[in-house]
């Protein structure tokens, strides 16, 4: 575990970061006008998305459009005059 203060924080950053990663509990202490703030510092993994590479046409076929579809709708009839 490491408990440090907000000044010396900002010159040990690296070896803050690097306990963290390495799953140690990290708090860091700051004051300000409101009292002492304790600050606990977590770290999530995020995996990268996997992404597959698209080819054109895999959806053919499998949509279509009414012949009428650029007609006017009969609902919005009276919206057109």
């Amino acid at each position: 575990m490491i408990r440090t203060n907000i000044d010396d924080a900002k010159t040990q950053l690296e070896e803050i970061i690097e306990a963290a990663l390495r799953g140690e509990d990290v708090f860091v202490t700051t004051k300000d006008d409101d009292g002492e703030h304790v600050l606990q510092l977590t770290v999530t993994r995020i995996e990268p998305a996997v992404t597959k590479r698209r080819r054109p046409g895999t959806a053919k076929g499998l949509i279509w459009m009414s012949d009428d579809f650029d007609e006017p709708l009969e609902e919005l009839e009276e919206y057109m005059r």
